[in-house]
């Protein structure tokens, strides 16, 4: 069983590997290893894949097999997607909100999570059971750097990763604050791009980001 002290340890590792973790929502397998290569080969091996699609989990089997990529699930929101997760092959889990089952599935599961919150209230309830890493989300439409800088003020213990509206034109705002170890972000995987297999256009915008 992990310990929330272990899983502070782990994440925070993760966090530390890149500026930013592209959030992808992959829509065919086909794409999810020259997709992975081109992140990897910009700087950002950190990926997070989102359950939100019929190819997530075989995107991540092929994605955990790329050199260098440290690859995590995204959306994962019950015990069972912690385990087909885990099954996958990723090594990390994020999720839009915290809740204790998810927690304890999570834990037993040896996979470290990055619980989502955004509020003060929400904050302090990782916190009260020892979880010190977090997603802050979403990000954009919840008051942005300020009121993440504002959250800071009373609860620096937290460290996190604001996701949801983050852009090459506001992910430096986010990064300047003392309680942000990196951003999640989309805008290094566009849609058409993908479709298009325009892994050096992708690449280009990875290490871009992998410079902030």
């Amino acid at each position: 069983m992990m310990t929330p002290e272990e899983n502070n340890a782990r994440t925070l590792e993760i966090m530390r590997k890149a500026p930013v973790i592209p959030v992808l929502v992959v829509e065919d397998a086909a794409t999810a290893s020259p997709l992975a290569k081109a992140l990897v080969a910009g700087g950002l091996p950190v990926l997070e894949v989102t359950l939100r699609t019929p190819a997530a989990l075989d995107a991540i089997r092929a994605m955990a097999e790329v050199p260098g990529g440290i690859v995590g699930a995204g959306t994962v929101l019950s015990a069972a997607d912690v385990a087909a997760a885990k099954a996958a092959g990723a090594t990390f889990a994020v999720s839009p909100g915290a809740t204790p089952a998810l927690l304890e599935a999570c834990a037993a599961a040896d996979l470290p999570l990055l619980a989502g919150a955004v509020t003060a209230s929400e904050v302090m309830a990782l916190l009260e059971r020892g979880y010190q890493t977090g997603k802050f989300f979403p990000a954009g439409s919840s008051g942005g750097a300020a009121a993440l800088k504002g959250l800071g003020a009373p609860l620096p213990q937290m460290t996190f990763c604001p996701t949801g509206g983050v852009s090459p034109g506001n992910a430096a705002d986010y990064l300047k604050l003392a309680n942000v170890a990196c951003v999640g972000g989309s805008w290094v995987a566009p849609k058409d791009m993908v479709a298009a297999g325009d892994w050096a256009g992708i690449e280009a915008l990875a290490r871009d980001a992998a410079g902030l």
